[in-house]
């Protein structure tokens, strides 16, 4: 359960309560949306209200550190597959990368063009990956689909699903590629136990830089906007 609540002027996060909170937590997403209030379940309103309010200029300084949402349109230098390329609009009917440019048809419009070409990218990448780890740990999974997740980069449901965020097409390839083993390693364990990380650690023994790199980059990626 999530409500939008507001905490003073010009402060206001998002509620949500958690059965699986053992204490009050304040998180601030680096893609610019509200900050999140989590509560235990038993916590009242107003004792998180209050704690809100405690630490309302920890929340209005913290939000002024992040960095602004970036458009994607003509001459913007965005990454793709881990690499800079400047957005082009060209003579031509399909999005194509030339050197360091990502060339798009002349005419249409340029970030829902660039957002539809990242999620080509993200499927084609991630299905040969997905395959590949799946065979390697013996395991088939069901389906693939492609979100735009604001808190999870991938997951794996019950019965063999697969989603992933499209914008792993922006990561180098490795972290796409590490994401996808995570996701199905969870075919064989639903959980993050030593049992899961050994999973990982067998599809791809270096998994911890890519994970790092998502950690400290994939923030970044979350402030592209793809509305023309």
């Amino acid at each position: 359960m999530s409500d939008r609540i507001v905490i003073a002027e010009g402060v206001h996060v998002v509620l949500r309560r958690s059965a699986r909170a053992r204490r009050m937590t304040l998180r601030v997403p680096r893609d610019g949306t509200d900050p999140v209030l989590t509560l235990p379940l038993r916590v009242p309103l107003a004792e998180g209200q209050a704690f809100a309010l405690s630490k309302s200029e920890w929340l209005r300084q913290a939000q002024a550190r992040i960095p602004q949402p970036r458009r994607a349109e003509a001459g913007v230098a965005i990454p793709v597959a881990g690499r800079a390329l400047t957005i082009t609009p060209a003579d031509l009917r399909i999005c194509r990368i030339e050197g360091d440019a990502l060339l798009v048809p002349q005419g249409r419009p340029v970030a829902a063009t660039v957002q539809a070409f990242l999620k080509h990218l993200a499927i084609s990448a991630l299905r040969p990956a997905c395959d590949r780890h799946a065979a390697a740990l013996g395991r088939d999974y069901r389906a693939i689909a492609l979100r735009d997740t604001r808190s999870r980069w991938g997951s794996c449901s019950s019965d063999g699903r697969l989603m992933f965020s499209w914008r792993l097409a922006m990561a180098p390839p490795d972290v796409l590629d590490y994401v996808a083993a995570h996701e199905v390693a969870h075919l064989a364990h639903m959980d993050h136990s030593p049992r899961f990380w050994a999973a990982v650690a067998g599809l791809m023994p270096d998994w911890r830089a890519r994970r790092d790199w998502l950690r400290q980059n994939g923030g970044d990626l979350m402030l592209w906007r793809f509305r023309d």
